[in-house]
C-alpha cells in the first residue's frame, strides 16, 4: 500500500507522464496500477503497470519503472499443468537492467535496495535499451531495475497469475 492517496496520485501521474513522453497513449478505461509489494517504499521497490489483456492464454502489460526503481527478485512457478509464466520484456523507453539466473556479471549496473541485499541472489545482467527484448523462461528467478532515466517495458507473456509469484524476500506481498 502507498503511504497516502496523494502519493498514489503522484506516482500515477508520473507514470502517465512517462508513457506520454514515449508516445504511448492509454484509453480512458485503462488504469495505471501501482505495485508496492507491501514494503511501503514505492520509489525504491515497486512499479507502475497497465494490463491491456490477461486471459487464460496470454497477457500484455506496460511496466513503468522510475529511475533506480526495482521490481524485486521473484519467479513464476508451475501452476497445475501450466509450466509457469513465460515473459518477453521489450524496452520501449529508457534503460532496464534485468537480472536472471546464470553466470553472475562481475560489476552490475543496478543498485540493490539497502537492507534487502540478502534477498537478491541472481546477477547475470542483461541491459535492455529501446527496441531490445529478452524472453524469460518459466521458473527462472529474475529481478529488474529502471536505469538513470527510468524505463518503460512492454511485457508479452503467457497468463499472468501475480498471486502465485514466489519472491525471495518473505516480506513481500504481491497482491495488496
Amino acid at each position: 500500500m502507498m503511504s497516502s492517496r496523494n502519493d498514489q496520485s503522484k506516482y500515477q501521474r508520473q507514470a502517465s507522464d512517462q508513457l506520454l513522453a514515449a508516445g504511448i497513449v492509454l484509453r480512458e478505461d485503462e488504469a495505471i496500477e501501482l505495485a508496492g509489494f507491501g514494503l511501503n517504499e514505492f520509489e525504491r521497490t515497486g512499479l507502475a503497470l497497465v494490463t491491456y489483456v490477461n486471459t487464460e492464454r496470454y497477457c500484455g502489460k506496460e511496466l513503468m519503472l522510475f529511475a533506480g526503481q526495482t521490481c524485486p527478485e521473484h519467479l513464476h512457478p508451475a501452476v497445475g499443468s501450466d509450466p509457469g509464466k513465460m515473459e518477453t520484456f521489450r524496452c520501449r523507453a529508457g534503460e532496464v537492467y534485468l537480472y536472471i539466473e546464470g553466470t553472475p556479471t562481475q560489476s552490475i549496473r543496478a543498485t540493490i535496495p539497502v537492507g534487502s541485499e540478502v534477498h537478491y541472489t541472481v546477477f547475470s545482467e542483461i541491459i535492455l535499451r529501446p527496441g531490445e527484448q529478452y524472453t524469460i523462461p518459466p521458473g527462472i528467478k529474475h529481478w529488474f531495475q529502471g536505469g538513470p532515466a527510468g524505463a518503460i517495458v512492454t511485457e508479452f507473456s503467457s497468463t499472468s497469475r501475480d498471486e502465485c509469484d514466489i519472491f525471495t524476500d518473505p516480506r513481500i506481498r504481491r497482491v495488496e
